[in-house]
């Protein structure tokens, strides 16, 4: 690791109370399928530069922000983004709260309020999910003045030093819509592929230490499989989800495993010969 990355998670460290807060730090883990990836997201938030994860549904960008959180023990506050998000979800609310009797108007701050002020790692999940008019509330925040005029308060939030800010997308998905470029701009960009081959095998055996090798080796050889249909257009790209391989190897554990490929994988599919698809390559690799 390079200094810069090494000085940053030293001057976290220092930073980092034993409190509450400690039961947000991400729990690491996550296997780069290129070389550099993991690093260069690393150098680029210990540069304090806003991060957007590009890729594929269950490619693993959840779990590398988590291991950003993990590597400066740092919290982090997540907020799933959708059509129905608005500036409160944000920054918070105003509630009406009883102090001896007497009622008084209290503000409870949002997951972007409070990780500006102490100092969390902010994950926005499927932003560009989000309306377009919501997201304009944080370009001060993301951008070199790393500071938020509360609306609802009139409160300056000047962030933390720790403050980091790492977002994701999932490209050209239903009921996603393209990033403005005043929002894109603000981001370091960093494409996030499907894990495959050696670093794809690691990570099966470790959560999976005790399962047989038949399954083990029936899950691995699907996923070249799938991955090579998608290259090649005749499976969509959800098909290949890391994530639903998992799940499918878990079922797998104490079912069928094409029961469990049905339910984990196929059964997700829209398209019925993309069903039928899965469910043959699968069939193949069962003696």
């Amino acid at each position: 690791m390079i200094d810069i990355v090494k000085e940053e998670q030293q001057k976290r460290l220092n930073r980092v109370h034993i409190d509450q807060d400690r039961a947000l730090i991400g729990t690491g883990g996550y296997l780069s399928p290129e070389e550099h990836l993991l690093e260069d997201v690393l150098i680029a938030v210990s540069l304090k530069k806003p991060v957007l994860l590009k890729g594929p549904t269950g490619a693993g960008k959840t779990k590398l922000a988590e291991t950003v959180s993990a590597f400066f023990t740092q919290p982090i506050q997540s907020i799933n983004c959708s059509v129905d998000l608005d500036a409160e979800s944000l920054l918070g609310f105003k509630t009406i709260v009883t102090n001896d009797g007497v009622s008084e108007i209290d503000f409870v701050d949002g997951p972007v309020v409070e990780a500006m002020k102490k100092g969390h790692i902010l994950y926005i999940d499927e932003i560009n999910m989000a309306k377009s008019e919501t997201l304009p509330i944080l370009h001060s925040v993301l951008d070199y003045r790393r500071m938020l005029t509360n609306p609802f308060t009139g409160e300056v939030i000047k962030a933390h030093p720790d403050f980091s800010v790492i977002s994701a997308i999932n490209e050209g998905y239903i009921g996603t819509t393209p990033m403005n470029e005043a929002l894109k701009n603000r981001f370091v960009s960093f494409s996030v592929p499907y894990i495959s081959g050696e670093h794809l095998e690691k990570l099966w055996q470790e959560m999976f230490p005790t399962a047989p090798k038949t399954l083990h080796t029936l899950m691995l050889n699907l996923a070249d499989d799938l991955m090579e249909q998608v290259k090649q257009g005749l499976l969509s790209e959800e098909a290949a989800s890391i994530r639903s391989l998992l799940y499918a190897t878990e079922l797998a554990l104490y079912m069928d495993p094409i029961r469990a490929i049905t339910y984990a994988i196929a059964e997700k599919l829209e398209d019925d010969q993309e069903k039928q698809l899965v469910l043959a390559l699968a069939s193949s690799w069962i003696k």
